[in-house]
């Protein structure tokens, strides 16, 4: 008998959502299928770079040489400091101009409607606009218009989009938060107020994400900055180690499925 589908909801978290590629790194070795992913945020760009077909070594050799002065285009502050265009233009080029519905496996963008208070859920589109809505951190990022919307970081509106993987149809659900709250974090930025201030606020919101998910799994990086992307082959390891820990929980939970 086929398998059941395994969904993976890859959670926001900046420069820590590189964790993100440490854990399906495991998953590919250990052979855990990965049939749909949803992401929010960074969890979002990892995500549509895998589903784009870019080998892993590719992605951490990426990963590991990426610096913020890459995407920063500093603009006047109106809606936000970064206007963005370097950054979706990046992504445009790394998934090679395709739309969602073009990727390997299905995959749901979740962006914040800034007007209503929605949340957005791009399964097909161009993906550089939808990563990019789903990276505009309120009060950094201006904001990404699309469709006559005001679209930001869909981490605001769900952290883990555990329940978007469910609506993808997944009969397994395997979370990764990788936004703790950084305690006694250096704050001497604008933008550290706003990263630390919306990681306090989803603090208690993602509890029932746990609840939600099949399998849980939370790499230690509440000691990394999610702001500076320095350390990324740390933040990748313990990714990697994090996984390696619930194989066997995950394997067992896959069996008991098939068995039912």
């Amino acid at each position: 008998m086929s398998g059941p589908k395994v969904g993976l909801a890859l959670g926001s978290g900046g420069a820590r959502g590189f964790a993100h590629l440490g854990v399906i790194k495991v998953f590919i070795e250990e052979g855990i299928p990965i049939d749909l992913i949803a992401g929010s945020s960074m969890g979002a760009m990892v995500a549509c770079f895998y589903g784009a077909g870019i080998e892993m070594d590719q992605l951490y050799k990426l990963s590991t040489s990426f610096k913020r002065k890459y995407y920063l285009d500093f603009t006047v502050p109106k809606m936000g400091f970064i206007a963005g265009k370097r950054v979706k233009e990046l992504i445009r080029i790394f998934t090679k101009g395709k739309n969602i519905e073009q990727l390997n496996i299905p995959v749901a963008v979740v962006a914040t409607d800034l007007m209503t208070g929605e949340k957005i859920v791009f399964k097909e589109g161009p993906i550089a606009d939808a990563v990019r809505a789903s990276i505009a951190i309120p009060g950094i990022f201006v904001p990404e218009k699309w469709n006559g919307r005001i679209l930001v970081d869909g981490g605001v509106i769900d952290r883990i989009p555990v329940s978007v993987v469910k609506e993808m149809g997944a009969d397994i659900v395997i979370a990764i938060d990788v936004s703790q709250v950084k305690r006694n974090e250096e704050i001497s930025s604008i933008y550290d107020v706003i990263m630390q201030s919306i990681d306090i606020m989803q603090k208690e919101l993602v509890s029932n994400r746990e609840i939600a998910s099949d399998i849980m799994i939370r790499p230690k990086v509440d000691m990394y900055s999610s702001r500076a992307f320095t350390n990324i082959k740390e933040i990748i390891e313990i990714g990697e180690n994090e996984a390696r820990k619930e194989i066997d929980n995950i394997k067992r939970v896959i069996e008991c499925w098939k068995e039912k």
